[in-house]
């Protein structure tokens, strides 16, 4: 392995710095991961190529191993930073090309949970994947989540809980969205370490999700499902 002051980024053809950025992004390095993305804009990639190629593809490496238990909770932070400073510059151009839209996410923790650390890797790991991710925060009364999910348009409502005491109240959501009539507007997704997928059942949320990755995975899918239902 060679020292990492010896590559120098903007030498390394288009591939090989794609595969570089896949290595940066793993160790959660910010600044290369930065300066990787603007040199991709200057050789005229699109950004939604560089996006998709380089930084999605990265962080699902990243999203495989943490599900496999090689790579754990502060690693993956340090990669979603890294990968949050590549998107910073995209964002804006992305916006001006009008680039596909996987879709966006209102996310929070339940009223009486102050619980954030597994709601903020699913809300990294989903921009990762080119979700966007609109985080309402701990500690989220009904109104927060129908207030969040109508100004923002969202595709996707997220609730997490990590204790059992607050869990019930995720049913209050659904059950609130039910008697106004768009529980159906949207996929509701849940998680949180107390919850399991019969819980999800009864409540009757779209899905549980055991874990960031695995929200990830959900949330690709069920897009994907109701673009196609819309299509069809």
């Amino acid at each position: 392995m060679a020292d990492e002051d010896d590559i120098i980024l903007s030498e390394l053809d288009d591939d090989e710095l794609v595969q570089q950025m896949h290595d940066d992004l793993y160790d959660g390095l910010k600044e290369e991961i930065e300066e990787a993305v603007n040199i991709l804009v200057e050789r005229g990639w699109t950004p939604y190529d560089i996006l998709t190629k380089a930084l999605v593809a990265g962080m699902t490496i990243v999203g495989n191993d943490f599900r496999d238990g090689i790579l754990f909770v502060p690693e993956v932070l340090l990669a979603a930073n890294a990968m949050k400073g590549g998107m910073a510059i995209l964002k804006p151009m992305l916006v001006e090309t009008g680039a596909p839209r996987m879709g966006k996410m209102v996310i929070g923790t339940v009223k009486g949970d102050i619980h954030d650390i597994g709601k903020n890797l699913v809300a990294m790991m989903m921009e990762g994947a080119g979700f966007e991710v609109v985080d309402i925060g701990i500690n989220n009364p009904v109104e927060n989540y129908l207030e969040a999910i109508e100004r923002e348009q969202a595709d996707i409502l997220g609730m997490s809980a990590l204790l059992t005491t607050t869990m019930p109240y995720m049913k209050v959501v659904i059950d609130t969205m039910k008697e106004k009539g768009i529980r159906d507007d949207y996929l509701v997704l849940v998680g949180g370490a107390p919850l399991n997928e019969e819980f999800g059942k009864a409540i009757g949320a779209d899905a549980y999700c055991r874990d960031a990755a695995v929200s990830v995975e959900i949330a690709k899918e069920m897009v994907a499902r109701k673009h196609n239902q819309m299509g069809a």
